[in-house]
């Protein structure tokens, strides 16, 4: 299953017309959020001084997900030009479109689940315990992590070993 990488965002990025494209897919890059959590965002919902945003997810559970100061930069700015009620100004279905656009401008496999996956095997890759991966990512069950990690091999686990050992 396809997951995207570091390099692949910025590709996605190069093909960005507006800071909305570029913030949507830095802040599903940087928090896994799925996709009825980003679309239904509002300026409120975003904590600038943590880096969160709280969303209501699966099961309509509240949570918290985490982004990076990168992607608070690009979210300012979006919310200087759209600051009332939902700050995209489309729909989730609007934001599957865009997502089919970049995906035809560039040949990146790019859905909501493959930047699920992407932030997933990131964490993973640098280190982070699959339990605070299904807290940061709010998936119920240990199981959804390791389905959404199954990419990673055996040479990226020895890169953090010897991390790790020294």
């Amino acid at each position: 299953m396809p997951a995207i990488t570091e390099p692949q965002l910025q590709l996605l990025w190069d093909e960005c017309n507006s800071v909305r494209d570029k913030a949507i897919l830095s802040l599903l890059f940087d928090s896994g959020l799925r996709i009825s959590e980003l679309a239904n965002i509002k300026g409120e919902d975003i904590d600038f001084e943590h880096c969160t945003v709280t969303v209501v997810g699966k099961g309509n559970r509240q949570r918290k997900a985490p982004f990076t100061e990168a992607t608070a930069q690009l979210l300012r700015l979006q919310l200087a030009n759209n600051g009332c009620g939902n700050i995209w100004g489309i729909t989730a279905s609007g934001i599957t479109t865009l997502l089919r656009r970049m995906q035809a401008r560039t040949g990146i496999r790019c859905n909501p689940h493959a930047f699920r996956r992407g932030f997933a095997c990131r964490l993973h890759r640098k280190g982070v315990s699959t339990l605070s991966i299904q807290r940061l990512g709010g998936w119920a069950s240990m199981r959804m992590v390791l389905d959404y990690t199954a990419s990673i091999t055996f040479e990226d686990c020895l890169t953090h070993y010897h991390r790790a050992i020294g």
